[in-house]
């Protein structure tokens, strides 16, 4: 059984930075394919970043404002988010043991069966 954690979250201004954590216990975490998704209201849920054996996929309205990262000697895995606006307001989740491949030289990310209890991400203009 995989447990997640996420922790991180917060009400912060536009323009400031947070990160974003991601504990993981019960999973092979070092080989594990895993990813951050957010959840705006009234929307639906979509991939902001994933990470697999080094390899790092971004969604495009993230990219260069965000990075992923793990370590696996702690198992868990990081989001850095710079420059942050009021249209990242979401819940942030963890996602475990997905599956990470390529498509005509992209890399996409399906969710595994695992998922935290989410995050609140709130940025005020």
């Amino acid at each position: 059984q995989v447990h997640i954690a996420e922790s991180g979250g917060g009400l912060v201004q536009a323009g400031v930075s947070l990160r974003l954590s991601c504990a993981a216990s019960g999973s092979s975490f070092s080989i594990n394919a895993m990813g951050w998704y957010r959840q705006a209201p009234g929307k639906q849920r979509e991939l902001v970043a994933a990470t697999y054996v080094g390899r790092m996929l971004y969604a495009d309205s993230v990219k260069g404002r965000f990075t992923i990262s793990r370590d696996n000697a702690k198992n868990t895995m990081y989001l850095q988010m710079n420059n942050l606006g009021p249209e990242d307001t979401a819940v942030y989740y963890c996602n475990a043991e997905g599956r990470f491949t390529r498509n005509s030289g992209v890399y996409l990310y399906t969710p595994g069966d695992y998922w935290g209890q989410g995050t609140q991400v709130t940025v005020s203009s």
